[in-house]
């Protein structure tokens, strides 16, 4: 079986624009989340999100193109080009069918949709941009990067709503490692901070109402959380196959070793109460990477601040890792980026890599009341210097739709 290996991670999120600027935020703890600028929200039950700040399209791509993509599409741009440069990766005719692109969204384009409706309804059908539908299918994140790289490998994209970004990681391991490629660009990328976004998801009664305190709104796993807060942003991971890596002389972060899929086929949004969807995926991935659950060190999870999710993945972490639950570290990322909803599996596959490479978990914030239900290891407030060997990172989505990621400490 071809091993493959992680060469490089990068990052768009609403705690730093590029990868180690976003790191660093959240080695330190520093919150991303706020009051909305991006529009108007008094009106709103959530006015709060976790937007990605002083981001400039121009500074990825050409005037001419700003018509042409939505905000998650130079979110993918934006990270791809993070992570490419520090692969040291340009592609050319002679590895340009080797490469490929998988780069998803939960939701893709609303911010365009939403504009152009508007159009619509002001102007009637002519005032309807002809760059209205490749601004916004999900599939033209893979699509764009692929053109602007010149990938000519598998070229897909997933839209599983949260596990978007995990399930494009995990299907490009699987294309690597059956020799469909020797390189895959894979990820997630999400900008639903919208008032149909936010009005959507607040209708629902998902989102937090701590309108007074926005960086204190997202508390996984806290007794005082009330629900998730919605970010934005992009994580995208470069995958190669060992050898092709070794070959040009890349930098090796991690090896990815696991991955596993599992559905709940319980309820359209809420996962079963005993966890069992939760903890099916992690037992697959951790029998697809050949190890025990007492290997694990680290757990990114999926953490989302909601009172039924954060009590559901305690569960199933307890059922996966039994005596050991107690002794594993796990941290929500997400109390400080919020829920980048189809990023969020590239973004925390990411965190999860960087936390091999430096030997370090990060915290989970706002975590100054622990719910009695919820009792493990969050490691609370601060990051926490440790020997990591093995990272687990979860993802789970409406639907029942989950997946499992496990990285390794790279060894030859």
């Amino acid at each position: 079986m071809r091993r493959v290996v992680v060469t490089a991670v990068g990052l768009v999120s609403p705690v730093g624009i590029g990868t180690e600027a976003t790191w660093k935020s959240l080695r330190e703890g520093l919150n991303g989340i706020a009051h909305i600028t991006h529009f108007d929200a008094e009106k709103f039950a959530c006015r709060m999100a976790g937007e990605v700040k002083n981001f400039d399209p121009l500074d990825y791509v050409d005037k001419k193109d700003l018509r042409k993509m939505g905000r998650f599409i130079f979110f993918a741009i934006a990270a791809t080009n993070f992570a490419a440069q520090a692969a040291g990766l340009e592609v050319d005719d002679s590895i340009a069918e080797r490469v490929g692109v998988y780069i998803g969204s939960g939701i893709g384009g609303f911010d365009i949709i939403e504009r152009e409706h508007m159009n619509l309804l002001k102007g009637g059908p002519r005032r309807i941009s002809p760059f209205f539908i490749p601004s916004t299918i999900v599939n033209l994140a893979s699509g764009q990067v692929s053109i602007r790289i010149g990938a000519k490998g598998p070229n897909s994209a997933a839209s599983t709503a949260c596990t978007t970004g995990a399930h494009s990681v995990g299907d490009s391991y699987r294309i690597i490692e059956r020799g469909d490629a020797d390189v895959m660009i894979c990820g997630g990328s999400e900008a639903s901070i919208t008032p149909m976004g936010i009005g959507g998801f607040a209708a629902m009664r998902a989102l937090s109402t701590r309108n007074d305190e926005p960086h204190k709104a997202c508390r996984p796993w806290d007794q005082h959380r009330d629900g998730f807060i919605v970010g934005e942003g992009a994580g995208v991971l470069v995958l190669e196959e060992l050898g092709f890596a070794q070959r040009r002389g890349a930098p090796i972060l991690a090896e990815i070793v696991g991955y596993g899929m599992s559905g709940d086929a319980f309820h359209i949004t809420s996962p079963s109460e005993d966890g069992e969807g939760a903890t099916r995926v992690m037992q697959n991935a951790i029998n697809d990477a050949g190890i025990a659950p007492e290997q694990i060190d680290y757990i990114n999870a999926h953490g989302t601040s909601t009172p039924l999710g954060d009590v559901i993945e305690t569960r199933a972490i307890r059922k996966t890792f039994g005596e050991y639950a107690g002794k594993v570290a796990i941290s929500s990322t997400k109390s400080m980026t919020g829920h980048l909803l189809g990023g969020a599996g590239g973004l925390e596959a990411g965190i999860a890599v960087l936390a091999l490479r430096d030997q370090v978990a990060p915290p989970t914030i706002n975590h100054t009341h622990p719910d009695p239900e919820c009792d493990l290891d969050y490691v609370p407030l601060e990051a926490r210097p440790m020997t990591i060997n093995y990272a687990l990172s979860n993802s789970f989505g409406f639907g029942g739709t989950n997946g499992a990621l496990i990285f390794k400490r790279f060894e030859t």
